[in-house]
């Protein structure tokens, strides 16, 4: 590995090569800064790492006048001000704030004088690439790097902050991949409290209506009572309420989700149909994507899903970073799945948009994904389903992030994340964070939302997405005995099961558009869509049978990750009927109001499952709230009878409970404002 040579071409037009030079005079010691991710204080240390272990990392470069930076962005997104929304070039950009050439050479030849060959270097001069092996990393950068045992999973970190012994040290802001934490899909599929994750179900796409495959539009039922009986403990529970979900013998697909939507039906509930009567279908605009891996399935899974539902087929272009040709699809961390829902849902929303799927070459470079789209203006639209715990990650690699979506901000381009799938973290963690990019005061942070629709695609209602559950009564197979008294213990997968993230910022301090919020941070989410995977929505992919062979399957998701293409979907329309980019969408949302923005409040009064136990002890009367949501600190919420599909168990399925996020009135850490409505939110930001 010591030779210096670089090692790859720069077959994702990322680097611009250098002529190589000698070594760099030494200088005195130059630190990175809060270059030490945060999770190894949470963490195992299970030891050094093998230093033969080839590992690849990125030296992030400083920019030049980031105070005049910060002003021009200020300025462009300041109503009535003379730059207001006059988006600059990237080699405007470039010109002004970009490293520059000789910078960028000297810690190019710092990294190969120390044995780390060149990958590749960014094409706006904001990286170096380079590959090593542990030992000569550790050497370089006079750190430790050793594997630390975290939540069932093993990661390697550096153990203290990195520093580099020559004068191109001043040039380096951050250097990423000397930990590989990385960012996570944000995608969650429904699940029992056995831990059973709804299968996907072959089908043959040819044989489908666009009505959809086996979803349930009015999953929220009518009042209903059940008795539960253990006659040898002498039990009997008679409960009273609501109806969540579908008879699980009602269908001859087997073991299926509760409910969820087609594109029709979402496109129905957030007024987007009558968008795309008027032709506004994201037509002329390009809709990017960022994800690790990707599917090698996606083109004829995004050509099935549109047959189905009677979509145009997807102008679909897929943009691959070096190395990616070497590397798995994205299996094994749920990326297949990721790329699926995103292009799937994006073009049911803007059916005519043109969609860049940009793949990154691993979980760790999503953040070079969105740099090259930025660099290129792929699209005024950027969608990334992905984020990673703040109070867990690398601090300085934060820093550059928010410069890459700076550089977006100033170039008009609207660049959006999901906001979690886990509430406020504490159940993950123990303590409260949001999450990665989705803090960044240049992104816009998508929440989400629990969904009810009946059968004639009306909206019932919509409540901020938390989900909790109790169990009430035991397996069919076991005579559906009751559950005295009734279990919401977490060691049982009880209790909590998802919701939005969101809450207060560890890093960043309140942007301006969020000027009438409380604190100094920045809060999040900004928006929210339709997120809860047990009100979710029907999406299709390759699946293999047990033989081998392969066949389309069909099954249901959610998460943020849903909310953040239908959000991003719906910003391509806008910026089709303006004509150019938006710029970032946060921005245009603090104000709004109605029409634009619905504003989802809390739920109530609702009639909620409520039930009389007796048993020999006496008789105990169960509310709901003593049911499922103890914990919550608010009785406004809808609650229901949920008959699982996976286990045959009862159980009472808790909707608007979000860990110690809640739905309000006007912005929210559930929702952010609220939700687009389609029609009115065009008009409102994209002029009528």
């Amino acid at each position: 590995m010591g030779s210096g040579r670089a090692i790859l071409p720069a077959s994702f037009a990322l680097a611009a090569w250098f002529a190589l030079a000698p070594s760099v005079a030494r200088s005195a010691s130059v630190t990175v800064p809060n270059n030490t991710p945060g999770f190894i204080k949470n963490a195992k240390d299970l030891g050094p790492v093998d230093p033969t272990t080839v590992i690849t990392v990125t030296a992030w470069l400083k920019l030049h006048n980031e105070s005049q930076l910060d002003q021009l962005v200020k300025q462009q997104y300041t109503t009535g001000h003379p730059n207001f929304h006059r988006w600059i070039t990237q080699h405007d950009f470039n010109a002004q704030f970009a490293p520059t050439a000789q910078e960028v050479k000297a810690v190019q030849n710092w990294l190969n004088a120390h044995n780390l060959d060149t990958l590749a270097v960014a094409e706006n001069n904001f990286f170096v690439k380079a590959q090593g092996t542990v030992a000569d990393v550790q050497k370089a950068f006079h750190v430790q790097i050793d594997s630390f045992g975290l939540g069932g999973a093993t990661f390697r970190s550096n153990t203290r902050n990195p520093s580099v012994n020559a004068s191109s040290g001043n040039h380096i802001a951050a250097i990423t991949g000397l930990d590989d934490f990385g960012f996570q899909p944000k995608n969650v599929r429904p699940v029992g409290p056995d831990g059973a994750v709804a299968r996907l179900t072959p089908i043959d796409p040819a044989a489908i209506s666009a009505e959809g495959v086996f979803f349930e539009r009015a999953c929220f039922r009518g009042i209903e009572a059940h008795a539960f009986t253990n006659p040898a403990a002498g039990i009997t529970a008679t409960y009273s309420g609501n109806r969540f979900g579908a008879d699980i013998t009602s269908t001859a697909l087997g073991h299926l989700p509760p409910c969820g939507y087609s594109p029709g039906d979402v496109r129905a509930a957030y007024n987007i149909e009558l968008l795309l009567d008027a032709g506004l279908d994201g037509s002329g605009e390009t809709v990017v994507i960022t994800d690790a891996y990707g599917s090698a399935t996606i083109e004829q899974d995004a050509a099935a899903f549109s047959q189905v539902y009677g979509l145009p087929p997807a102008d679909l272009t897929i943009v691959k970073a070096p190395g990616i040709s070497g590397n798995p699809h994205g299996v094994q961390r749920g990326w297949d799945a990721e790329t699926t829902l995103d292009v799937e849902w994006v073009h049911a929303i803007a059916p005519a948009a043109r969609i860049a799927l940009v793949l990154a070459t691993d979980h760790g470079s999503l953040d070079e994904a969105i740099n090259f789209a930025v660099v290129h203006h792929l699209g005024n639209t950027i969608s990334n389903s992905w984020a990673s715990l703040e109070g867990l990650g690398n601090p300085a690699q934060f820093i550059r992030v928010n410069r890459i979506l700076q550089m977006a901000a100033a170039q008009g381009v609207d660049v959006n994340f999901a906001s979690g799938d886990f509430g406020d973290d504490s159940p993950l963690v123990g303590f409260k964070t949001v999450e990665f990019p989705g803090s960044s005061p240049f992104a816009t942070s998508i929440g989400g939302t629990s969904l009810f629709m009946d059968a004639s695609r009306q909206v019932l209602f919509e409540t901020g997405w938390g989900t909790n559950l109790a169990r009430i009564a035991n397996r069919a197979s076991q005579g559906s005995t009751p559950v005295d008294p009734p279990s919401h213990d977490p060691a049982l997968g009880l209790g909590f099961q998802f919701g939005a993230g969101g809450g207060t910022s560890l890093t960043f301090a309140k942007p301006d558009f969020q000027s009438s919020l409380p604190g100094t941070k920045r809060q999040v989410p900004d928006v929210g869509m339709l997120a809860d995977p047990y009100t979710g929505v029907e999406f299709i992919q390759t699946i293999v049978n047990p033989d081998g062979t392969t066949a389309f399957g069909v099954g249901v998701v959610g998460g943020t990750s849903l909310a953040t293409p239908l959000f991003s979907g719906l910003m391509a329309i806008a910026a089709q009927k303006a004509g150019h980019g938006l710029g970032q969408a946060a921005q245009l949302l603090y104000g709004l109001g109605a029409p634009a923005i619905k504003d989802i409040t809390p739920v109530g009064p609702a009639t909620n499952v409520s039930g009389t136990i007796v048993d020999p002890a006496g008789t105990t009367f169960y509310s709901a709230n003593s049911l499922a949501a103890p914990l919550f600190g608010t009785t406004s919420y809808v609650s229901a009878f949920y008959n699982s599909p996976f286990s045959t168990r009862w159980f009472v399925i808790t909707f608007g409970t979000d860990t110690s996020l809640q739905t309000a009135a006007g912005w929210d850490d559930v929702t952010g404002v609220g939700v687009p409505d389609g029609v009115a939110f065009v008009s409102a930001v994209a002029g009528p």
